[in-house]
C-alpha cells in the first residue's frame, strides 16, 4: 500500500511553513553578524521588493483560482493558466513570497534574515522543480510555455 500522504509533495509544505516560521519568528541576528546602515536606499528597495511581492501573491492567487494547490501538485482538473500575471511568471507566488522575504530581511538590517531569504529561494527552487514535472505529465503545452515565460521574477528570472 502506497504512503499517501507524500504522493503529492506534502513534506514540501511542511518545510516551506517551518520556513516562513523561521523568516517571521526566527533570530534576527547571531553573534558577530552585525547589522549595515539602514539608508534610505535599503529602505527604498525594501518598499520596492514589498510592493513587487505582495502584487505576485495577490495576483497569482487571484489568477489561479480554483486551480490554487498548496501542493507542488496539480489538482485532477486543473487548468493551465497562462494569462494575466502567468504570461509573465510562471510561478507568481513563489516569486512574490521570495521577494517579500528579501524585503522583511532589509526592513529589520539583517544579514542573518538576508541568509533565511536565500534558503527560501533555494527551496522554492526546488519545490518548483517537482511541481514543473508534474505539469510538465498533465499539460502537453507546459514546456512550451516554460521556454517562454520566466519562472519567479518577471523580466528578469
Amino acid at each position: 500500500m502506497k504512503d499517501w500522504r507524500w504522493l503529492r509533495g506534502e513534506a514540501y509544505v511542511i518545510v516551506q511553513f517551518c520556513l516562513f516560521g523561521l523568516i517571521l519568528f526566527g533570530p534576527r541576528q547571531v553573534g558577530t553578524l552585525t547589522k549595515w546602515p539602514l539608508h534610505w536606499p535599503i529602505q527604498l528597495l525594501a518598499a520596492i521588493f514589498f510592493l513587487v511581492g505582495a502584487g505576485l501573491v495577490l495576483l497569482g492567487l487571484v489568477q489561479l483560482g480554483k486551480n490554487l494547490s498548496v501542493l507542488p501538485h496539480p489538482k485532477d482538473k486543473a487548468q493551465l493558466v497562462e494569462t494575466g500575471i502567468f504570461a509573465l511568471v510562471r510561478h507568481p507566488i513563489y516569486g512574490g513570497l521570495i521577494l517579500l522575504a528579501f524585503a522583511w530581511a532589509l526592513f529589520e538590517n539583517s544579514l542573518l534574515m538576508l541568509f533565511y531569504a536565500l534558503v527560501l529561494t533555494g527551496f522554492f527552487e526546488l519545490k518548483s522543480r517537482r511541481e514543473e514535472r508534474a505539469l510538465r505529465q498533465k499539460f502537453a503545452n507546459y514546456k512550451a510555455y516554460q521556454a517562454r515565460v520566466r519562472k519567479f521574477i518577471p523580466f528578469i528570472y
